[in-house]
C-alpha cells in the first residue's frame, strides 16, 4: 500500500502510518477522542482533543470535512461546546489561547487528514468528489502545456486564475487544505461540492470570500450560493451561526455580507434579454434575503418579488424595470391608483400652493436611489450600535471577571495567613500576623464595595455613573 507525505490511503482498507501513527480508515460521520486524529495531553498532561469526519472524501481516500474538538475543561470553561472546521480556526485558536506554542508540533502531534473506508457496493453514505488528475487536465488543455505551469488545477479554460495578475486586487490566504488537492482550484471551485462556478451573468451564482486573513491577504475561496444556502453557510440562519443576510465562510470562518451582492445581481437583470436567466437570478436573491431584519434587505426583497411578480404578466422584459413602478414598492407598497405619483407631481409644480420651499419642490430627488442610501444609512448606523454594545460587553467581562480573580486570590491569601495565625507560638508573631489578617480583611472589604460599584454596569453603561466607568472601566467622561 502507497502512501505519501500526509499519511494518505489508496487502499483505505488496512490503515496507513505516519509518525509511528496507524491512521485506521473510519466510515462518514464517526468521530472518536485522541490519537491518531486528535491531540493527547495538550497542552497540558491529561487534555483529550476529540475528532469527527462529515460525508465527502476526495477520490484519493481521505475526508474533505473533518472536525476538531477541544478539551472538554476548555468548552465548559466558555459555558457552550463548540468545534473548529478547518485548519486555520485550529491554528489561530491555538495561537489566541497558549501564545508561544509551538504550532508545528502541535500539528505533527496527530494527523489532520483522516482516511475514509473503501466503499462497497452496499455504502451510500459517503459523497466522492471527483477530481481530475493531473494527466487528464494536461490532456484537457493540450499536451504542450506542462503541468508547472498551469494557471488552473481544475482544467477550467474560463477560471479567472487565467487573467492577467493585475485584474487580482488582493493577495490570496496560502492554503493547504483543500487547495492542495490535484484537481481543486480557488479561483474557479466551490468549497462546498468542488465543482467549477460559473461566471455567467455577472457570476450571480456563486460568492468569492474577500475577507481579510491578515494585512493585505484575503482568504479568496469561492462557493456556489445554492450550495452555501442548501448547508445553512449563506442567507439568515439562526442557532449559534446566527446569519443575517450573510455568507459563512468554510474555509477562514469569516462572514460576507450578501445584501449589496444581491443588489448588483438585481441591477445586472436589467441588460439580460433571457427571461429563464433573470427568473433564476431574481429566485436566489430572494432565497439570500428572505427573513433578514436588515432594513435595507427588506427593501430590496420587495423589490425583487414585485419585478418576479411582474415577470410572469410582461411580455417584453424591458418593463419590469420601469422607475415608477420600482419606487413606487420601494417606498412601501404599490399605489391602487396608477395616477398617484403624477398627482403628487403636479401639486407640487401648481404655482401658488404654499407647499414647501421652492428649492425643495424643484430639487433633483431620486425616491428609489435615495431610499436605498437611507436604508443603508440606517444600518450602518445600527451595525455601529451593536458593535459599541459587543465592545462595551467585553470591556464589562474582562474587568468584572479580573475584579472576581482578584478577590478569589484575596480570600487564598486570607486563608494561609489564618492558619499561619493559629499556628504561630509566639505573641510576637501572633501580634504581627493578627495585624495582617485585619488588613486583609479590609483590603477585602474594599474590593467588594469596588465589585458593587462595578456591577452598577448591568443597567447599561449610559446609566452608569461616569465616576464608575472612569474609575474601574477606563472610560475617560468630562
Amino acid at each position: 500500500m502507497e502512501i505519501d507525505n500526509h499519511g494518505e490511503s489508496n487502499g483505505n482498507t488496512g490503515g496507513v502510518k505516519k509518525n509511528q501513527f496507524h491512521l485506521y480508515p473510519v466510515s462518514a460521520g464517526d468521530s472518536g477522542e485522541g490519537l491518531p486524529y486528535a491531540p493527547v495531553d495538550w497542552p497540558f498532561p491529561g487534555d483529550t482533543w476529540s475528532w469527527k469526519v462529515g460525508q465527502r472524501i476526495a477520490n484519493h481516500g481521505h475526508f474533505l470535512d473533518r472536525y476538531l474538538y477541544p478539551p472538554l475543561r476548555f468548552q465548559k470553561a466558555k459555558r457552550a461546546s463548540f468545534s473548529f472546521k478547518s485548519k486555520l480556526s485550529v491554528e489561530q485558536y491555538v495561537r489566541a489561547t497558549f501564545p508561544g506554542a509551538d504550532i508545528e508540533a502541535f500539528f505533527s502531534s496527530f494527523s489532520w487528514k483522516v482516511p475514509a473506508k473503501k466503499i462497497s457496493g452496499t455504502e451510500e453514505e459517503l459523497t466522492i468528489v471527483d477530481m481530475p488528475s493531473e494527466e487528464e487536465i494536461v490532456e484537457d488543455l493540450g499536451s504542450d502545456s506542462p503541468i508547472g505551469s498551469l494557471a488552473c488545477k481544475a482544467g477550467n479554460k474560463k477560471c479567472r486564475s487565467l487573467v492577467e495578475a493585475s485584474n487580482f486586487p488582493s493577495e490570496a490566504m496560502a492554503c493547504d487544505v483543500c487547495c492542495s488537492e490535484p484537481g481543486f482550484c480557488r479561483d474557479c471551485c466551490c468549497i462546498l461540492c468542488c465543482k467549477t462556478t460559473n461566471s455567467a451573468y455577472g457570476g450571480f451564482s456563486f460568492i468569492r470570500c474577500e475577507a481579510m486573513i491578515s494585512n493585505g491577504i484575503i482568504c479568496g475561496h469561492m462557493a456556489h450560493i445554492e450550495c452555501a444556502l442548501r448547508s445553512y453557510m449563506a442567507g439568515t440562519v439562526g442557532g449559534s451561526i446566527g446569519l443575517d443576510a450573510e455568507y459563512y465562510c468554510r474555509r477562514c470562518d469569516k462572514r460576507t455580507e450578501l445584501v449589496s451582492h444581491v443588489t448588483k445581481l438585481f441591477r445586472s437583470c436589467e441588460s439580460i434579454d433571457s427571461r429563464d436567466a433573470v427568473e433564476k437570478i431574481l429566485s436566489v436573491g430572494a432565497c439570500v434575503l428572505r427573513g433578514s431584519q436588515k432594513t435595507s434587505a427588506k427593501g430590496l426583497l420587495r423589490r425583487i418579488e414585485f419585478a418576479m411578480s411582474k415577470l410572469k404578466s410582461v411580455t417584453q422584459l424591458g418593463d419590469i424595470w420601469k422607475t415608477e413602478d420600482i419606487s413606487a414598492v420601494t417606498a412601501g407598497g404599490l399605489s391602487n391608483h396608477g395616477n398617484d405619483l403624477s398627482d403628487v407631481k403636479n401639486y407640487h409644480e401648481t404655482p401658488g400652493s404654499g407647499t414647501g420651499s421652492p428649492q425643495i419642490l424643484s430639487g433633483n430627488f431620486n425616491l428609489e436611489i435615495d431610499s436605498l442610501k437611507l436604508e443603508e444609512e440606517i444600518d450602518q448606523v445600527l451595525r455601529a450600535l451593536r458593535k459599541a454594545q459587543q465592545t462595551e460587553y467585553k470591556i464589562a467581562e474582562e474587568r468584572l471577571l479580573g475584579q472576581k480573580n482578584c478577590l478569589l486570590n484575596l480570600y487564598q491569601q486570607l486563608n494561609k495567613e489564618r492558619s499561619e495565625l493559629s499556628m504561630a507560638t509566639s505573641s510576637d508573631d501572633q501580634d504581627a500576623l493578627l495585624e495582617a489578617v485585619l488588613k486583609r480583611v479590609d483590603q477585602i472589604k474594599r474590593e467588594i464595595v469596588k465589585l458593587r460599584d462595578m456591577e452598577e454596569v448591568a443597567k447599561g453603561f449610559g446609566k452608569t455613573s461616569k465616576d464608575i466607568l472612569d474609575q474601574h472601566f477606563g472610560f475617560e467622561t468630562e
